[in-house]
Parts: C-alpha cells; structure tokens; sequence
C-alpha cells in the first residue's frame, strides 16, 4: 500500500473514476476525498462512495469547492462566482490511505492559469488511470500515460472499467508496460458488489 495519496483520474469523463474510487476505499480501508465537486450536489460523489463503502474505517472528507453547476471547474466557478485557488485545495489531515478522485481528466483547467494535472502535482500523489473501451480510448490511453511521464508524474495503474475489449486492452498494456486489471463494472452498484469487487482485487 502507497504512503503518498492515490489520485484517481481518468481518460475522461464518464469512465468509472467514481466506482473505482469506491472500491479502492472499501480494499484498502482508504479515506476518500474530491477537491472538487461540479453539479449534483444533493447526490455527489462523497455521497455515492460513502453509499458504497461498508468497511468502518473510511473517512469521507469534504470538499475544497462545491460547485452548483454541472461543467468544467473553471467555467462552473466562474458561473458561481467563484475563483478556484489552488493553494486553498489541501490535503485532508488524515493517517490512513487517502484516494483523491479528480474531476474530468488530466488537461481539465480549474482556472486559467492551472490544471487537473498541476493539482496532482501539487498534492504528490501517484496515479491510477481508469480507462474505459470506446472508439478512442486507446489514443485517449496513451495519451494520459504520456502526459503523467512528460510530467514527471508516477502512474502506478491503469484500471479498465465496463465492458472487455482484449484487442484494444492488450496494444495499451503493450505499449504502457505497467500493472492492470479489469472491473467488469456493468449497471447499478450497491456496497454488497462493491465489497465483492474489492475481496477479489490484488492491490
């Protein structure tokens, strides 16, 4: 288990980073914290893991930013009439395990002048890249691999979320050389599948 926080971003939006979250808190007895939430906030993200986390070590700590618009940070702040400091975003005291979900994917800005990927950077933490099998993915893959490196960023995972494609799972490995695996994450989740995902995880 890492001693530096675990971000969990992924190749886009909609790709599962919000379930692997959950089951990484529920293997690990993590703490789960998103800097920022845009939209939903009477069903966020805290709330959907904390729903799906059983284990009764988990802490869920709150947001930096709770945006009440569904877009990118920048644009939901500014319709806020908000501005997203960085140095405002800290690491939740904590002595366990923290898995931080982004919001979006690495190039997401959460103001003019700073990224998704500048905020990784600011909180050390190592990656988990949730990918997904769609027409793109493996260039959306690749892509985000070669942003982290360029950036001096360890990625120390790449998770494939929903429906298989081997083709397209195996030229990613190929060319990534690191450790994956596969959730096979299909529908709605409950803490009883989440459990049984993370019993059945090497981590």
């Amino acid at each position: 288990m890492s001693t530096r926080p675990i971000f969990i971003t992924g190749i886009g939006t909609g790709v599962g980073k919000t379930i692997v979250s959950a089951i990484l808190a529920q293997k690990l007895q993590a703490d789960y914290w998103k800097p920022i939430q845009s939209g939903d906030l009477d069903n966020s993200d805290t709330d959907h893991v904390r729903s799906l986390v059983s284990n009764k070590i988990s802490t869920f700590h709150p947001e930096a930013y709770r945006l009440t618009q569904p877009y990118s940070p920048h644009k939901s702040a500014a319709l806020d009439g908000l501005y997203i400091d960085p140095e405002k975003i800290v690491l939740p005291e904590t002595k366990n395990q923290l898995i931080i979900e982004g919001a979006g994917g690495l190039m997401v800005p959460l103001n003019e002048d700073f990224l998704m990927i500048d905020l990784i950077k600011k909180l050390n933490a190592e990656v988990i890249l949730v990918s997904k099998n769609y027409l793109g993915s493996i260039n959306h893959s690749l892509m985000s691999a070669g942003i982290l490196k360029s950036n001096g960023i360890k990625l120390s995972r790449l998770i494939f979320c929903g429906e298989q494609n081997h083709d397209s799972e195996a030229i990613i490995r190929k060319y990534l050389q690191i450790e994956s695996l596969h959730i096979p994450y299909f529908g709605e989740l409950n803490s009883e599948t989440v459990s049984s995902y993370a019993e059945k995880m090497t981590f």
